[in-house]
């Protein structure tokens, strides 16, 4: 929509990708403060988020170069290879969840946990919904072409497309409150419900999608429409876990 440098080499995709960081900093703190997680092991999550950020942002371009294999013959990573979201997820997961439990070992890091996931799924979709405007400023992620009113004109394409990205900004944003909501009303495995509420959405938004988003196992469905069900899976299996826990706490 708007794909150009606005300071120097700094663009709306940037800056809005910038404060993604920050409303999701700012959501966890305030969440971290319901749920009463002590000082020190917020201090420590901090420091993991910030090691996530950057993990999360190698595997994202690293799936992504995956993802490109049947288009481009190789396996390369350059200024063309582009990013997805669930490789960010999953590496910087994994990164927050690996320092985490081996720095954390004497901070209680084991029995909060649960409190931590539960601040983690009202701080995800948050930055991810700024994140998603990004990519509507930024002209990618972008839907299949049409002449309706809702259409909005990609000024890379030269045409009006489904505003996918704009669709998905605003179900996270929404996602996010609800998250925050049930936080407040003491609701737990909430992790669980964002990535099962997630992963059906991104599943069925896909459909809408007309960029190129590479291959994958099977050609009837995107590589994000497989890690959609692999999503939802996963969730159902932490929810079911992680309610156990809360029970039994």
């Amino acid at each position: 929509m708007y794909p150009y440098e606005i300071i120097g080499d700094i663009d709306l995709y940037t800056i809005l990708f910038a404060l993604g960081i920050v409303a999701a900093l700012a959501v966890y703190r305030i969440c971290a403060d319901k749920v009463q997680i002590n000082a020190r092991l917020y201090n420590l999550t901090l420091i993991c988020a910030l090691l996530a950020v950057f993990g999360g942002y190698f595997s994202s371009i690293a799936v992504q170069a995956i993802y490109n294999i049947p288009s481009r013959g190789a396996f390369v990573i350059d200024g063309d290879t582009g990013s997805t979201f669930a490789g960010g997820l999953v590496g910087g997961a994994s990164v927050f969840i690996a320092v985490y439990f081996i720095a954390g070992r004497k901070l209680g890091a084991k029995k909060e946990f649960n409190k931590i996931c539960d601040c983690a799924a009202c701080a995800i979709p948050a930055a991810h919904s700024f994140g998603r405007i990004g990519c509507l400023m930024a002209g990618c992620c972008y839907g299949a072409r049409t002449d309706a009113f809702y259409g909005i004109h990609m000024a890379n394409l030269g045409y009006k497309v489904v505003p996918t990205q704009l669709f998905e900004a605003i179900f996270l944003a929404l996602l996010c409150t609800v998250m925050i909501i049930m936080l407040n009303k003491k609701k737990r495995a909430l992790l669980g419900i964002y990535m099962m509420s997630y992963g059906i959405f991104r599943f069925f938004i896909e459909f809408l999608r007309d960029d190129y988003r590479g291959k994958l196992i099977v050609d009837f469905l995107s590589p994000s429409q497989i890690v959609s069900v692999l999503l939802l899976i996963g969730g159902a299996v932490f929810f079911a876990i992680s309610s156990r826990r809360h029970k039994n706490a």
